[in-house]
């Protein structure tokens, strides 16, 4: 069950569309996941423990690739919005996560961009790679939040990080560090960062499991697939 404990006296927000990306390292015994926390006094779920992500910027509907998705990412993403706005959407959880952390899910390669969002990231000499990405659960956030968002998350395996070793991150998370699947759970997470940890496990089992689809119907969570 995820937690939902509206605020009955903030006003209906509509859900702004975001991005969120777990990188998975397999070369140890069991699998892990790269988690930061988020810094104290921070507006948004300060000291809790989450993946990278972020809001979509207009900058990521024309931000040059290395790749296009991947034919079963792009179709599962096509159920939930048109095809312009999948690929902005994978950019996105690309583009936050090197924000956030540093790391760089990207191919040697030049590309230009007038947007700031991108000019480090294409600075570093690498395109972002979207084929490796896999489309593995969506989630709206409860209404009467002081913010809302309509995510969609991702998994991509660290081997196709430029480098396992982060750069300077915004500052946004005061810790970044690889957890397994038990040790990641015992961290302070939100319920949705819980909720689609356990799904990402499972789904590590069996990768034919249906996406999840996270959403809230008068105060109610409901679990439906994407």
């Amino acid at each position: 069950m995820i937690d939902d404990s509206p605020d009955p006296k903030l006003p209906y927000i509509r859900p702004r569309d975001a991005a969120t990306l777990l990188v998975i390292r397999r070369d140890g015994p069991t699998p892990r996941v790269l988690m930061g926390r988020r810094v104290r006094g921070h507006a948004f779920m300060p000291d809790k423990w989450v993946f990278p992500g972020g809001r979509i910027h207009p900058a990521d509907f024309r931000a040059p690739a290395a790749s296009d998705l991947n034919p079963l990412t792009a179709t599962a993403l096509a159920r939930t919005c048109p095809p312009p706005r999948a690929r902005a959407l994978a950019l996105t959880a690309i583009r936050e996560t090197f924000e956030e952390t540093g790391l760089i899910i990207g191919t040697p390669g030049t590309g230009r961009s007038r947007s700031g969002e991108w000019r480090d990231f294409l600075g570093s000499g690498h395109l972002p790679d979207l084929a490796p990405l896999h489309f593995v659960a969506r989630a709206i956030t409860p209404p009467a939040r002081t913010r809302r968002f309509d995510a969609r998350f991702f998994i991509v395996d660290a081997h196709h990080l430029a480098s396992l070793d982060p750069g300077n991150g915004s500052g946004e998370l005061d810790e970044i560090a690889w957890f397994d699947w038990d040790a990641a759970a015992a961290l302070d997470l939100p319920g949705i960062t819980r909720a689609i940890l356990t799904e990402v496990a499972l789904r590590d089992l069996d990768p034919t499991r249906p996406i999840p689809f996270h959403r809230f119907d008068r105060g109610a969570h409901r679990l439906l697939t994407v």
